[in-house]
């Protein structure tokens, strides 16, 4: 022990190194020092001195306000640290008080030697304040102090340890399932883990939690097949989490434990939740024990509560394309309960035709704190409408990068999610936590396509030999597409022919048709979660267990219909009112769905050694979707269908040296099929990209196997001036039966199949690194994603394709194990810095570059990748006040030419007279491609009261 009192937090010691051991021992002995007794008192008076001054923290940490005792300058490397005089202050009588009195016997003290001053503490200046000490002793009679009880050292304040919100939003610790209270060390988990803070959400210059999520997480890389960016997709190794149904979901995304994947396709709505609510946002490598559709991994969001924010935000943004956003939170407690509310309001026009967006979300907790027991209420709510404007053709790309191919294209959705969680600490080691929810999703979605249909004429030439018997008028419309060897006249919901009279036009040639599809789905889901964790020690072992159940209910309406039009210019669909009702590729559908899923899981991660962790378990889960048809055309749809598996994990760490460790795991997951997949899986009856249901073959589950192992380090100072985050992994998971979507020789159709087994593997290296005002990071990411079992894929589209050997009048290509997985990119880069130039005026900047990709259609690898990009952005910051900040960024800095998703289209059947007289796409280079925006720019301003 180095003085009678020391300050660690506060970097004041007062050394007695000439007192004897039993004058001023450890246990507390009685003080008979008078450098013992002054020490106490200037050492206390410093430390409230300390507490009662105003702080102003400045770049990069904590600083003494005018007056008050200060911490040592910190020093740049190389140079020692500048010593800070401590002057003490008066100690009240409440203060005097706190120190019992002292009998002092100066005779028995040492003189004292000179002080000795380290070059990083500061010096502690000490005036003549004994004067109470001996005053205290003359007034009390001597048998009274020999009476007296032994005295102890006064308090001093330590620095409390950081909540767990607070640890977790740090990256210190994570949550090895679903539920809160199962936080471990970073150090202790066998797998890749990468955490984003409120902190770095707010001041990413993004619009969007995903767009953060790509420059702060080595494997993400944005894909937007739709074209919007509120819904674009989070791609994280090679397996995806978005709002589009089409693309088969890789990832379980939770919010407080509940997860958000949607019934009906396992989609992900991240445009729903406020961005200004997320406290922090979890990607975990392979863990089973987030249940269905963890195959890739799982993303855990964690909002606010009034506990963590106090207070009132209050922002306003605008900037390109019209974009207007207004973000407010507010946060109050009031002992044991806490409000929180934040919500935000978008609405911007789009840099490209008819893509405006309009999103109102909104977030409210309840919270509760008291001994042990915390509760919490949340409500989720949100409404969304967006432009999907999708992929359009590299020719009209190159007349203007704004120019979109068949609208409308719209997508609406509203969602109400009310859920409950608690939990209550039993004993010191026992933790309970539940959890219910409630989900209601509304979801609407217009999409405008070329229909291939024509007169009925036309079709019989193209056909010689052809079943035209069910053809009343040459005139009609029929469908270019045969049904076996039979021509199919057009019909409506009335069972009436079509001719050209009935869309205001003389002669089917004279117009360019279209379809509208419509697809409505009505879902609701709820479910509850139970899990116990216990942390007591087994056989002199620290353990750290974990196990609970999940039970997940949801049912669906699900309604499509089609309706003839007429493409205009601009490639706009105006609706003629009638809805087709045959062939049946265009026939309406409503069907029911029924879901249940159940889920029990146990980990356990045991410290063999203080270096040594082994972590085990597993989790069970079951899946039944029951489909009915409710339309009474296609009774084949009804079907019931379950799967279930047990998925292991097990894994290790070591602590090689302090803040260095290995890592290695081996974890199963399981894919149950969605509603979606299984009732659109047939090549015969294709579904609309955003799924007609019809009746089909069943589909398998999709199970992945991961094998993980890597380093991570962690150095931070002691004064938290500097800190170095860094990670390097290796990665390889093998999907059996993966389900995969194809394209069918109906434009805007598809259909899913089990394409065997794929693979993705690679290596990831990350390091964040913080000294005072800088802080920086840069990450690489290599992934490849292969086939690994040779099939026959339908891709009517590309130029390569052969009749296919299953269904000869279809065009198909041959897929070669080691091909590469559409839509990839093989490597990410990521790298970025922010650097407070003064205590108020904060810059920054970020890079992000992905490598080429193939496009949709080619899985063959046949055709030119679309080319890779780099993105530069840049940030900045004013602080006003310390209330106030206006802010700006700008993203894409130097415009480039970019696409994010590609995928191939029928340019042999798509019209030409709306771009103009006598265009035609190129057949041979039938590319479509998702462009990325050009610059844009933002500002706004930022007030906390």
């Amino acid at each position: 022990m180095a003085g009678c009192i020391s300050m660690g937090a506060n970097h004041i010691r007062l050394q007695r190194r000439q007192v004897p051991r039993r004058v001023c021992g450890e246990n507390g002995a009685k003080m008979k020092s008078r450098i013992c007794a002054i020490s106490a008192l200037a050492g206390l008076a410093a430390t409230q001195a300390w507490a009662q001054a105003p702080q102003q923290a400045p770049v990069g940490g904590a600083a003494p306000a005018a007056g008050a005792a200060a911490p040592a300058t910190p020093a740049a490397p190389g140079q020692a640290a500048t010593p800070v005089q401590v002057e003490p202050v008066p100690a009240t009588p409440a203060d005097q008080s706190q120190l019992p009195p002292v009998d002092v016997i100066q005779k028995k003290a040492p003189a004292p030697a000179p002080k000795q001053q380290s070059a990083s503490a500061p010096k502690a200046k000490v005036a003549k304040q004994a004067a109470p000490a001996p005053k205290q002793k003359q007034a009390a009679p001597a048998p009274q102090a020999a009476a007296q009880p032994d005295p102890q050292i006064p308090s001093v304040p330590v620095a409390a340890q950081p909540s767990i919100d607070v640890q977790r939003a740090a990256g210190d610790v994570v949550r090895t399932t679903p539920f809160g209270n199962s936080e471990i060390a970073i150090e202790k988990v066998p797998g890749s883990v990468s955490t984003v803070s409120a902190a770095t959400i707010a001041e990413s210059g993004s619009n969007e939690p995903q767009d953060v999520l790509q420059k702060n997480v080595p494997g993400i890389i944005l894909s937007d097949a739709g074209g919007n960016e509120l819904r674009s997709q989070v791609d994280y190794r090679g397996f995806g989490a978005g709002s589009l149904n089409g693309f088969p979901q890789g990832l379980a995304v939770y919010q407080n434990g509940v997860r958000i994947n949607e019934v009906f396709g396992d989609t992900v709505n991240w445009d729903i939740l406020p961005k200004n609510a997320i406290s922090d946002i979890t990607v975990l490598s392979g863990n089973p024990i987030f249940g269905l559709n963890a195959i890739g991994g799982a993303v855990s969001v964690v909002t606010k509560d009034g506990f963590q924010f106090q207070g009132v935000e209050i922002e306003a943004l605008f900037g390109s394309f019209g974009r207007k956003q207004v973000g407010v939170q507010v946060g109050q407690q009031s002992g044991p309960f806490a409000l929180y509310f934040a919500g935000e309001a978008i609405d911007e026009n789009g840099w490209r035709d008819f893509s405006p967006t309009e999103v109102k979300r909104g977030f409210v907790d309840l919270g509760f704190k008291k001994e042990g027991v915390e509760a919490h209420f949340n409500l989720t709510f949100g409404d969304s409408k967006a432009g999907i404007v999708a992929a359009s053709p590299v020719e009209l790309l190159e007349i203007d990068r704004a120019r979109t191919f068949t609208s409308p294209q719209t997508t609406d959705i509203e969602v109400f999610m009310p859920s409950f969680n608690a939990s209550v600490k039993v004993t010191e080691t026992l933790t309970l936590s539940g959890l219910a929810y409630y989900r209601r999703l509304r979801s609407r979605v217009v999409d405008g396509n070329v229909a291939e249909l024509e007169k009925c004429d036309e079709v019989i030439g193209e056909n010689p030999g052809a079943d035209a018997s069910g053809v009343t008028d040459g005139n009609n419309l029929c469908a270019e597409e045969l049904e076996g060897n039979e021509i199919e006249q057009v019909e409506d919901a009335f069972g009436n022919p079509i001719s050209p009279a009935r869309i205001g036009a003389l002669d089917f040639d004279d117009v360019t048709l279209g379809a509208i599809d419509r697809i409505k789905t009505d879902s609701e889901s709820f479910g509850f979660g139970l899990q116990a964790v216990d942390k007591r020690s087994i056989l002199g072992f620290r353990n750290h267990f974990v196990v609970g159940a999940s039970y997940d209910q949801g049912k669906v309406d699900y309604r499509t219909s089609s309706e003839l039009g007429v493409i205009g210019d601009r490639f706009v669909v105006a609706g003629s009112g009638i809805i087709i009702a045959e062939p049946d590729d265009f026939a309406s559908r409503r069907v029911a769905v029924d879901t249940k899923y159940i889920g029990v899981y146990a980990l356990n991660a045991v410290d063999v050694t203080d270096q040594l962790t082994i972590t085990f378990g597993g989790r069970f889960n079951y899946a039944k979707v029951d489909l009915e048809d409710l339309s009474g055309e296609f009774p084949e749809i009804t079907s019931q269908h379950s799967f279930q598996r047990f998925n292991p994990t097990v894994g290790a760490t070591y602590e090689i040296v302090p803040g260095i460790t290995l890592f290695g795991g081996y974890s199963e997951a399981n894919r149950a099929p969605t509603p979606a997949e299984l009732a659109c899986a047939n090549p015969e009856n294709p579904c609309p990209i955003e799924s007609f249901l019809t009746d089909d073959p069943p589909l398998e589950q999709v199970v992945s196997k991961t094998f993980e192992v890597g380093l991570r380090g962690k150095m931070k100072s002691s004064d938290g001036w500097q800190r170095l985050d860094w990670g390097l992994s290796l990665f390889r998971t093998l999907n059996e039966d993966d389900i995969l979507f194809v394209a069918s020789s109906i434009t805007g159709r598809g259909f899913f199949f089990n394409a065997g087994e794929t693979l993705r593997q690679g290596v990831e290296a990350s390091l964040k690194y913080k000294y005072g005002p800088l802080s920086t990071y840069a990450s690489y990411s290599y992934v490849e994603a292969t086939y690994e079992t040779p099939n026959e894929f339908s891709s009517p589209n590309n130029p390569f394709a052969t009749p296919c050997v299953t269904v000869p009048e279809e065009s198909c290509i041959n897929v070669e194990d080691g091909d590469s997985i559409p839509g990839i990119p093989n490597h990410r880069v990521k790298a970025g810095f922010d650097y407070r130039v003064t205590p108020r005026w904060k810059v920054g900047a970020d890079v992000i570059y992905a490598s080429g990709q193939h496009f949709f259609g080619d899985e063959a690898n046949l055709l030119d990748k679309l080319g890779g990009y780099t993105r530069v952005d840049l940030s900045t910051s004013y602080d006003l006040t310390s209330n106030i900040q206006v802010f700006a960024f700008a993203k894409n800095v130097f415009d480039k030419n970019y696409g994010l998703f590609g995928t191939l289209f029928d340019a042999e059947e798509a019209p030409g007279d709306p771009v103009a007289p006598g265009f035609s796409f190129n057949p041979d280079q039938p590319r479509s491609i998702v462009p990325g925006a050009p610059v844009s720019v933002y500002g706004g301003v930022k007030v906390k009261f």
